[in-house]
């Protein structure tokens, strides 16, 4: 069997695989909780939404409520969130060549943080229950665009500095989002610190079209910036040999990981370590070619945290973990052993 032949099989194994991983997580997810639904109900009553009568579907109305109302809409936001968040990872790790880059480093998360914070703490409702949202996802976009326009010099962007004013930017909000915490009240301070952690309770159907809606649109859109990521793998200037008009290429990747990372941040709050985590198991599965990680990462987002949001709801009886503990909890040591292996194999820092 040839190489090529070996890689097509391992591609069309893993996309197989995780198709009925996320199918099994979805069913789960969707029958498991304090009204217990079984697989057959979950299925007929999916089957039943698209036209095809069947046997399977719950007769009971609150079954069927419970479904629609409460556990789609939860299942849903958490595949989207976790798909884009994966995706954006990829991304930003193609753009700076570098497997320890993520969303966070320009911005994104800590600037939501902050404006889903100046919601809460002074308690604007003028759109009333999206307040939050809407501040934590215009905050989030914001603080990656000065990010982004700071660490331009003669028309040029280094991605040194721009990590570095990524670090600079992020350590201002810090400081802002702790005098936030200061000036407000006990209940805003819960409301943050909660925020923060990350969850998936009370998603609803329009919030999870608004994800979907800007999720599909640039997620759709690094894709098909595929090759050029892998062009850009060989160095910028032997990809512009190549044709790649590099700066350009940036811009429009910064953008789709502001977007990709600021409405998923602005309804489910901080989830750490996803856009890290997934791209790099796709990685050493599949190999580094973007054209296959890109999909293939928002397959594998989706699927953890399906998985991580179940885990998160059943874990403890009665309660219902952020699920940013869990991901954190996973991610925190990954990140180590990645540090630890990049290390080993480079032979020191120095």
């Amino acid at each position: 069997m040839t190489v090529g032949a070996r890689t097509a099989g391992r591609r069309i194994a893993f996309f197989a695989g995780a198709a009925v991983l996320l199918l099994i997580g979805v069913v789960l997810s969707a029958g498991i909780g304090q009204l217990p639904i079984g697989p057959a109900e979950v299925v007929g009553s999916l089957l039943r939404a698209v036209g095809v009568p069947n046997a399977w579907a719950p007769s009971d109305a609150l079954v069927e409520q419970t479904l629609w109302q409460i556990r789609f809409p939860r299942v849903v936001m958490s595949l989207l969130v976790g798909a884009l968040l994966a995706i954006a990872g990829a991304v930003m790790q193609a753009i700076f060549a570098n497997p320890l880059a993520e969303p966070g480093v320009v911005g994104v998360s800590s600037g939501s943080a902050v404006g889903a914070a100046l919601a809460i703490t002074f308690g604007v409702t003028a759109i009333g229950s999206w307040a939050t949202a809407a501040f934590a996802f215009a905050f989030g976009l914001v603080t990656t665009l000065v990010v982004y326009a700071t660490a331009r010099a003669q028309g040029r962007t280094e991605t040194v500095t721009l990590l570095l004013t990524g670090i600079a930017v992020n350590a201002f909000a810090g400081a802002a989002l702790a005098l936030l915490m200061f000036v407000g009240d006990s209940s805003s301070r819960e409301q943050i610190v909660f925020w923060q952690l990350g969850s998936m309770n009370g998603s609803r159907w329009p919030e999870a079209l608004v994800v979907c809606v800007v999720g599909v649109v640039c997620a759709a859109g690094a894709i098909a910036l595929g090759r050029q990521y892998d062009l850009l793998a060989l160095g910028d200037r032997t990809a512009a040999h190549l044709g790649v008009r590099v700066e350009r290429l940036r811009i429009a990747s910064i953008v789709f990981v502001a977007l990709l990372t600021a409405v998923s941040v602005a309804f489910a709050g901080i989830i750490a370590f996803v856009g890290l985590v997934v791209p790099h198991i796709v990685r050493m599965l599949l190999g580094p070619s973007a054209r296959t990680l890109l999909p293939a990462s928002l397959l594998g987002g989706a699927i953890m945290l399906v998985y991580a949001d179940l885990l998160a709801r059943t874990l403890i009886v009665s309660a219902d973990l952020p699920i940013g503990i869990l991901t954190s909890l996973v991610g925190g040591p990954f990140f180590y052993w990645l540090i630890r292996r990049n290390r080993r194999r480079s032979g020191g820092w120095a």
